[in-house]
């Protein structure tokens, strides 16, 4: 819950919404990401781990959840996450990857 409230307040700022995209859009999409979302429980707390210790509630979540990858536009906030099995990736990698996945 706490990752998805995260996300809910970064993307209603306006600096990160699309161009073309109003606030009653965004929270439609955040109302769907809810739907599709399951609460995942976070038995071990890998904290400190990151360079940020904000960023540690998403790998948790990640290694919780077993989620192969993080993806994220700041991959230096997350270089550790290998050690726990968990690959940090920029959003146009992992859109390769999607592109010739199986």
């Amino acid at each position: 819950m706490a990752l998805y409230m995260e996300w809910q307040a970064v993307l209603c700022r306006p600096e990160h919404r699309l161009p073309g995209v109003d606030a009653a859009q965004m929270q439609g999409f955040l109302r769907y990401l809810a739907s599709v979302s399951h609460l995942q429980d976070v038995h071990y707390l890998w904290r400190p781990f990151l360079r940020d210790p904000n960023d540690d509630m998403v790998l948790e979540c990640a290694v919780a959840s077993g989620a192969r990858f993080i993806v994220t536009h700041h991959l230096k906030d997350f270089q550790r996450t290998q050690e726990l099995g968990v690959q940090a990736l920029s959003p146009g990698r992992f859109l390769q990857l999607l592109e010739h996945a199986p």
